[in-house]
């Protein structure tokens, strides 16, 4: 046994002197600057407050959320993901690409990102999907929105906008599923062969009655509300609160700001959405869209309408998709970085290109 260890009685751990400075630092500020530290943790409260209990809690944002995931729920139950899936994997299958690779991104429509990813896995894998063919999956996924409420508050927002919704939800939300991985075959994953499914699980929930579907989307809702959504939202405006705080965040907000004004999106609607929920964009978005360039309220539901925020690119995705498929959790997040990045190249083209032709 060592002298450093008989010494201690253990060997220190490098996150041992980390602690030490922590605590050095801790000591300072209360004696040099105790408001200070004070003043930090009361802004990152009063900046996460009204979103946790005026947005969430007591507004227009959580209770869409637990609806929309209910009324996800009972379209499910009505065979919808089946239909989708009967349209959209030939399709695919044609294109000398496992068809498998679009169950994510199909299953997805109705927002459910960690469900999609937890089903689809196994279903790829079981197909013989290429590692590229997997990341085709997951890139092609986040062209999807994370929450159906994205969805539903968008269509509220492109109304009040005085835009017509159909051509943007056709060529935003579903042509993705085909042009994503058509476009990565033929540039960035190219380890790819044609499988067709010839026996397509079922993704209709086989349960009896009307009331379970009902009610059990309303729990699912309201557990997703409260153990995902508003943990996350919490910890990112305490994050900028703590910015704002030490004056750091404005300088970033204003860069966020002109890079999302230059693509054509709400720069006010573009930030919450990548940094926060897309469901709290959309629902912000619902009460500005009739006074905002209907180019931006159009660029701004398809920024929404997919994997963000950055906690579920970086979190979510490569936690769940490591334990599933054949991905590192370096890989997994590598393929939602290049499927993110299309959908924001999209985003930025359907507002310039297609909002002439749908603005009344």
């Amino acid at each position: 046994m060592s002298s450093q260890k008989r010494a201690g009685g253990r060997e220190w751990q490098s996150i041992e002197y980390v602690g030490l400075v922590v605590l050095a630092i801790a000591l300072l500020g209360l004696l040099l600057a105790p408001q200070k530290m004070g003043g930090l943790f009361d802004a990152m409260f009063q900046k996460a407050l009204p979103i946790v209990a005026q947005v969430f809690l007591t507004g227009l944002v959580g209770t869409a959320i637990i609806l929309s995931v209910m009324t996800g729920r009972i379209l499910e139950r009505l065979g919808l993901t089946d239909a989708l899936m009967r349209v959209f994997v030939p399709i695919v299958g044609k294109m000398g690409i496992n068809s498998s690779v679009v169950v994510p991104g199909v299953y997805n429509i109705l927002g459910d990102i960690n469900a999609a990813g937890r089903i689809a896995g196994p279903v790829l894998k079981q197909s013989g999907a290429t590692k590229d063919e997997q990341k085709i999956a997951i890139a092609t996924m986040v062209q999807s929105q994370q929450s159906f409420s994205t969805f539903m508050l968008g269509l509220i927002a492109m109304t009040a906008a005085g835009i017509q919704a159909f051509p943007v939800v056709l060529l935003g939300v579903f042509a993705p599923l085909v042009v994503m991985p058509l476009l990565l075959k033929l540039t960035i994953y190219r380890n790819t062969k044609s499988v067709t499914l010839e026996d397509l699980p079922r993704f209709t929930p086989v349960q009896k009655g009307a009331l379970p579907t009902i009610f059990g989307g309303a729990k699912e809702g309201a557990e997703l509300l409260f153990l995902l959504i508003i943990p996350a939202v919490a910890v990112v405006y305490a994050l900028i609160g703590a910015l704002e705080y030490v004056g750091i965040w404005q300088v970033i907000n204003e860069a966020l700001k002109g890079v999302l004004t230059a693509l054509s999106i709400d720069p006010e609607t573009g930030i919450v959405a990548i940094l926060a929920s897309p469901t709290l964009a959309m629902g912000n978005l619902t009460k500005t869209a009739a006074q905002l360039d209907p180019r931006l309220v159009v660029g701004s539901f398809i920024l929404a309408s997919s994997g963000f925020p950055l906690s579920v690119l970086f979190g979510q995705i490569p936690a769940i998709w490591a334990g599933i498929s054949d991905l590192s959790e370096r890989e997994a997040l590598e393929a939602a970085a290049v499927g993110i990045v299309l959908r924001i190249a999209t985003a930025a083209l359907m507002a310039v290109a297609l909002t002439p032709l749908v603005a009344r």
